[in-house]
């Protein structure tokens, strides 16, 4: 069965034909991946970005140093509805991450992919390492995937359709996109590079097109312009994140582009990107692989992160679907497809969420160096009891006038979070916007600072000593740095933040 229409351009005439939706199918392969999300969602704890977004909800902005405000205010929205539990705050990280699997089998509908490409699509992206990723935990990511794979879509079906009307629908995509990661400019400029280099040009000669602009800048306007007041702070952070280039770093880079999605699914979104140049039918569509490569070469060179390109990879995975559905005929290769999913699948779960024990990760296991994202789940109550025990041991005169230091904004975050069932005191952090929730009051005098170096603190109070040293069970980023206690700040909080604060990763 196929879903017909004529629509009129103003150069021709195109016949318009989709295979139907394999709804019940989709929405099968969706609510089983969802559930995976939501058993393995409260298992152990925080992501250290999570414990930041959970703080910077409760200082609504239109914009923070190192990123636009949806993620905080998604942190503090699901909080107030869910509550401040771990399961609470990945509630739409989870449901985002279910949409995109439907949309990735849209877009192998869009291109002529029949019931079994749909579904093979569905699969592979629930199997992929991306997908997995930026369904578990709350971060901008969250919201980019989704929205780098439902703007692939639209195009794609603008391209089939040539209704440009959906140049609208892209424009409002982009710009939730800003809300919550810059990183779809990226996007935005690959497509339009791809569209003019590889065309079809014409569909960029449209009225709808300047109305999506017009959308997504309204859409996006208040972030935009709180980017140019405070004198376009996501530059300074872009710097910071990447690094020079070498080709040690530019093969790091490509490793990444096996890793993003997984090594036994690798050969599929290979497949995707070369049937878009090799595939007549698929010729409308080759700006997708375009600009795919293009950006490829661009993050390469300026020493991008390799996980900048995963949503688009995501495309070229449900992309690679279609001519593998048509692979796929015979018992042997229908085996052979069907271990490769399930490798990429176990590989994926295994990397991005925690299924397994979080011992498993430790330092003697096999998995060891593989569980960065699940360890930085790991630790915070630690972090925070260890604190508590230097906190118990000041004078009573000093506890009352005493607050909480963490040089990054995940110790601080964890203490925000764990700190007040102990007794602990506010919680304050000069890193990123963590510096902009306020200063320590005038009275405040003691200060018991997380993961600083001495000779940072030293000269700027009348007494700095290292009251402990933080110790935990697993690798963790606070392994040995110093808790430390210092008194009587050389001068006021106000005059003295700036020395304390700081903008960079970590």
């Amino acid at each position: 069965m196929t879903v017909s229409a004529t629509i009129e351009t103003s150069d021709r005439t195109w016949e318009v034909r989709a295979p139907a939706l394999r709804t019940r199918p989709v929405l099968a392969v969706t609510a089983a991946f969802t559930a995976l999300l939501a058993l393995t969602a409260g298992r152990y704890g925080y992501y250290m970005d999570e414990l930041y977004f959970r703080v910077a909800g409760n200082h609504p902005a239109f914009g923070y140093v190192d990123q636009p405000p949806l993620a905080p205010l998604l942190a503090r929205a699901q909080i107030a509805l869910f509550g401040d539990t771990v399961f609470a705050i990945r509630v739409v990280p989870t449901l985002l991450a279910a949409v995109s699997v439907v949309v990735a089998a849209l877009v192998a509908r869009e291109l002529g992919g029949g019931g079994r490409a749909q579904v093979l699509a569905a699969v592979a992206a629930s199997a992929s390492m991306a997908t997995l990723a930026a369904g578990h935990v709350l971060h901008p990511t969250a919201v980019d995937h989704l929205v780098w794979v439902t703007v692939c879509w639209l195009l794609v079906r603008l391209l089939r359709t040539r209704d440009t009307r959906l140049w609208l629908a892209i424009g409002a995509m982009v710009g939730l996109g800003l809300l919550a990661k810059y990183l779809v400019v990226l996007l935005v400029v690959a497509l339009a590079g791809g569209l003019l280099l590889a065309g079809p040009r014409e569909v960029l000669r449209s009225r709808h097109l300047l109305g999506g602009v017009v959308l997504g800048l309204v859409i996006s306007g208040p972030v935009l312009v709180w980017q140019a007041v405070n004198g376009w702070p996501q530059f300074s952070m872009a710097a910071e994140m990447s690094e020079s280039f070498s080709v040690g770093s530019a093969i790091s880079f490509l490793i990444g582009q096996v890793l993003m999605i997984g090594l036994f699914l690798t050969p599929v979104w290979i497949a995707g990107l070369v049937a878009l140049f090799r595939r007549p039918a698929w010729r409308p569509f080759r700006a997708l692989g375009v600009a795919y490569l293009a950006m490829v070469v661009f993050l390469a060179v300026i020493g991008g992160f390799s996980r900048y390109t995963e949503g688009l990879l995501t495309v070229l995975l449900a992309a690679g679907c279609v001519p593998l559905a048509d692979w796929t005929r015979g018992i042997t290769r229908r085996v052979l497809v069907a271990a490769a999913l399930a490798l990429n699948a176990l590989m994926a779960v295994v990397m991005a969420v925690p299924a397994l024990p979080v011992s498993a990760y430790g330092p003697d296991s096999p998995l060891a160096g593989f569980g960065d994202a699940q360890l930085g789940q790991t630790g915070w109550p630690e972090l925070t009891a260890q604190v508590a025990e230097v906190y118990r041991t000041l004078p009573a005169e000093d506890q009352a006038r005493a607050v909480l230091f963490g040089w990054n904004y995940s110790e601080a975050g964890a203490l925000d979070r764990y700190g007040p069932e102990l007794g602990l005191p506010a919680v304050y952090s000069g890193h990123n916007s963590y510096a902009d929730f306020g200063v320590p009051p005038a009275d405040r005098t003691v200060l018991l600072a997380v993961g600083a170096e001495p000779a940072t603190l030293a000269p700027l109070f009348g007494h700095c000593e290292t009251a402990a040293t933080l110790t935990f069970a697993l690798p963790h980023l606070d392994q040995d740095k110093p808790v430390l206690v210092c008194r009587d700040p050389v001068r006021p909080w106000q005059q003295l933040w700036p020395s304390l604060s700081w903008v960079g990763t970590f």
